[in-house]
Formats: structure tokens, C-alpha cells, sequence
């Protein structure tokens, strides 16, 4: 996680375009951005040992899901 926040900021995106997670909304529309996509930058402001442990937890949630 860590390393995407650092990335983007170098390339002056964001997380989640960094990621290629499309858009839910067409372009051009305005409107607040999706939950999820909120999340996620709210995620990669935080400090390296925040979101490592954000990314323990998802891992962990989406290994529970898989079963």
C-alpha cells in the first residue's frame, strides 16, 4: 500500500487510477466520487504502518470472503 500512495503521488494520480478501478460514473458527470474510491485515498493519506495495517485487515476480510 505504502508503495502505491508513493507512486502515484509521483505520477500525480490517484490510488485508485493507478490501479485501473474504473470509473462507476460517466465522464464528465459530476457528483461526489464513489465510497469505495474515497476510501481508498483517504487510505493512502495515511502514514506507512497505517496502511499496512489496512492492507493486513482487506487481505484478511477478502480471505474470509473466499471461502
Amino acid at each position: 500500500m505504502s508503495l502505491l500512495a508513493a507512486l502515484a503521488t509521483g505520477l500525480a494520480v490517484t490510488v485508485v487510477e493507478l490501479i485501473g478501478v474504473p470509473e462507476r460514473r460517466p465522464p464528465g458527470k459530476r457528483g461526489p466520487a464513489p465510497k469505495l474510491q474515497q476510501q481508498l485515498e483517504r487510505i493512502s493519506q495515511l502514514p506507512k504502518a497505517k496502511q499496512k495495517m489496512m492492507s493486513e485487515v482487506l487481505d484478511s476480510l477478502l480471505a474470509q470472503s473466499g471461502r
